[in-house]
């Protein structure tokens, strides 16, 4: 049976061969650092914006964010993220030279980073480039057109309602148009109110002289009857004055039927006139107010242009990054004296398990040529 592993005597054979561990760390050591020092440095530059509220929105509810809203500004990344971005970014900054990359899948997987911190409304973009102004000023760019980017498909459905209501608004005035054109051509082929008013006020007039007439026929016709009658002797110039009284007053009566007759055509028109005047007015009125109530949508659209979704607006501009985000040396340090310690102890405990057994076949052979 094996002997169980004697923990004094392994760190009895660490303390003897506490070289090979200190030599292994050094070596390590030195060429992470070597490696670290050649290798060519990254640069990492950071912007941020923040995801802000639509300004038309209630500042109540602009506090209350849920977790549900936050995860639902993930979709934002996507506006830093498009390929067309980064695509016109890496055309505008020549980062395929630069960068010697292939293609810009290749590229943007490299150098691009877009991330909302959890439970944040900050968008971070991150570009790591080999030169430290290229890469600040590629993730202001990428930041900047992000904003425009938000703004124009937010403008876009703007866009959409406004050119509606402008179309509402331009029928409305078509109708208006009409309406006025309507209007003003009734009044120029047709009389007036007042003058509608006036003629029906002199027909009435000359309907009252007609009567004072007719009244006066009749009593100088009854005048003439009764002359007649009581002087016989006179027959004839009495007749003769009665058959013109007669006759001017049934002309008279005759007069007064056709006054009565156009006073009521008169009057007709004037209702028919007033009843025409009073529909095209409504028209106008009713076009008019249409009209300014689609013009009303209208300005309150085109005032709030760009408030109804979330907008972008740069938090930190960053600054051009003066140390280096690759290679960590004093990570790649610590990691390489880390590693170089534990393949020495993996290798002193593989040694001293070996000399162990080595140890304990001696000791049975021993054993084994004592007895015979």
């Amino acid at each position: 049976m094996p002997d169980p592993f004697d923990s004094y005597q392994f760190l009895l054979h660490l303390r003897s061969r506490w070289r090979l561990p200190a030599a292994t760390v050094a070596a390590a050591t030195l060429v992470s650092l070597a490696v670290s020092l050649l290798v060519p440095k990254k640069y990492t530059a950071h912007v941020s914006m923040v995801i802000e509220p639509p300004a038309g929105s209630d500042p109540r509810v602009a506090t209350a964010v849920s977790p549900v809203y936050l995860e639902s500004l993930k979709t934002y990344e996507h506006f830093a993220a498009s390929d067309a971005l980064f695509s016109e970014a890496a055309d505008r900054f020549q980062l395929r030279a630069i960068e010697h990359a292939r293609s810009v899948e290749n590229l943007k997987r490299d150098v691009l980073k877009i991330e909302i911190p959890r439970n944040t409304k900050i968008l971070d973009v991150a570009v790591t480039l080999g030169d430290a102004k290229t890469a600040h000023a590629v993730a202001q760019y990428i930041a900047e057109e992000t904003i425009k980017l938000n703004r124009k498909t937010n403008r876009a459905g703007d866009d959409e309602l406004i050119a509606d209501a402008q179309r509402s608004v331009d029928e409305s005035a078509r109708k208006l148009q009409a309406a006025q054109s309507a209007r003003l051509r009734f009044q120029r082929r047709s009389p007036g109110v007042e003058a509608l008013k006036a003629e029906l006020e002199q027909l009435r007039s000359l309907r009252d002289e007609v009567d004072r007439l007719a009244i006066s026929a009749d009593l100088t016709l009854a005048e003439q009857q009764a002359r007649q009658k009581s002087a016989p002797a006179d027959r004839g110039e009495t007749e003769s004055k009665l058959e013109t009284a007669s006759g001017r007053a049934s002309e008279l009566r005759r007069r007064a039927s056709a006054l009565d007759r156009e006073i009521a055509a008169k009057q007709q028109a004037l209702a028919d006139h007033m009843a025409e005047s009073d529909r095209l007015d409504a028209r106008y009125d009713a076009a008019w107010a249409e009209h300014d109530q689609f013009e009303k949508r209208l300005r309150d659209l085109q005032s709030s242009i760009g408030f109804r979704g979330e907008r972008l607006s740069l938090l930190d501009p960053g600054v051009v990054p003066e140390r280096p985000s690759f290679p960590n040396i004093p990570l790649n340090l610590v990691a390489a004296a880390a590693l170089g310690l534990i393949v020495s102890l993996f290798y002193l405990t593989f040694e001293f398990s070996l000399r162990s057994h080595k140890a304990e076949v001696f000791r049975k052979t021993l054993r084994v040529a004592a007895n015979t």
